[in-house]
């Protein structure tokens, strides 16, 4: 596929993009260095390769929701300077 100066000058007004006449000319090798290549891997037979999401196996990694800290309201409280009805009691900071 060919790449013209209209594309290039279309791809650049989507990305928001100002650019100078060479920045233009290696924009335009770029791409089309990129759709050769993406026309070479085309070429590939792939007929015998199975879809697949990931490169590696997934499997679920989430652990059991267990809870591991237990009651200890008393503990949690000693550090408070102020507590009251086994609550932080903090100052207020919306009137």
């Amino acid at each position: 596929m060919k790449i013209t100066d209209e594309t290039i000058t279309y791809v650049a007004a989507l990305a928001k993009l100002e650019l100078s006449d060479d920045e233009k000319d290696r924009a335009k090798t770029d791409l089309e260095n990129i759709i050769s290549y993406m026309d070479t891997m085309n070429e590939i037979d792939t007929s015998n390769v199975e879809p697949m999401s990931h490169a590696f196996p997934m499997k679920n990694v989430f652990r059991e929701d267990v809870v591991t800290n237990g009651d200890d309201r008393d503990n949690l409280l000693s550090n408070a300077p102020v507590k009251k009805d086994g609550c932080f009691i903090v100052p207020k900071t919306v009137e």
